[in-house]
């Protein structure tokens, strides 16, 4: 989902909805980092323990490849 201040559907999720989105894009990038090599196994799973835990997110049904 591309953020666009003018974007209807952005405007009319609530707070929860946008943290949530930007949890999952930020989640995406941990996993392209990983993948491509640029972080250890390590590193993505402690960066994605800590934004889970500030964003009050839950790791249910999160599987490593």
């Amino acid at each position: 989902m591309d953020v666009s201040i003018k974007d209807e559907a952005w405007s009319a999720m609530t707070h929860e909805q946008k943290n949530h989105e930007l949890y999952l894009k930020q989640k995406a990038l941990l996993d392209q980092f990983l993948e491509k090599g640029a972080i250890s196994r390590e590193q993505h799973d402690k960066s994605l323990h800590d934004l889970t835990e500030k964003m009050h997110e839950t790791l249910e049904g999160v599987t490593h490849d």
